[in-house]
């Protein structure tokens, strides 16, 4: 008896930790993913400005809010909350184009902005420590939801709204 008590825990031990290894890999994916995002979106906001000028960097524009918006999708589906994702790229944006403007473009960085900003990103840290730990996103092989349609096992089927279950692909 003691002995299945033994082999009972090594086998919760390790379904932890293998939980816990794809948690954390999920975590470090999404917050790579987060930093891409913010990378994006700033970069495209800056192009938004210099366009004006030169017409050319509405392409950067393009590419780079799209990939922003990818991105944070990419962050969403590796689990990270909504609340926390979003509050951390938008503060996090907001404050990099404001000191980037600043440097490119000598726009004025004034004390109520500062003062602004700070309160910004003090309030997307208090959401994200008020933030409970979250599993993986639910979504993909493990969870049984179809990642192409987010639909239980289902896939997207060619019509818009059908899935087909597993055995009727």
């Amino acid at each position: 008896m003691a002995e299945e008590s033994a082999t009972s825990g090594a086998t919760s031990d390790a379904t932890s930790d293998a939980a816990s290894d794809v948690t954390s890999g999920a975590t470090s994916r999404g917050w790579m993913f987060l930093l891409l995002a913010i990378g994006t979106e700033v970069t495209a906001s800056l192009s938004l400005k210099g366009a004006l000028e030169h017409p050319a960097l509405y392409a950067v524009v393009l590419v780079g809010y799209l990939g922003a918006f990818i991105a944070l999708a990419l962050v969403l589906r590796e689990g990270m909350p909504l609340g926390v994702a979003y509050g951390v790229w938008g503060a996090s944006g907001v404050a990099l184009t404001a000191i980037m403007s600043l440097v490119l473009f000598g726009e004025p960085l004034t004390a109520p902005m500062i003062i602004g900003i700070v309160l910004v990103i003090a309030g997307v840290l208090c959401v994200e420590l008020g933030s409970p730990a979250q599993p993986a996103s639910g979504v993909g092989p493990e969870s049984g939801v179809g990642l192409e349609s987010g639909v239980p096992g289902g896939q997207l089927d060619g019509a818009i709204g059908t899935t087909a279950q597993d055995g009727e692909r």
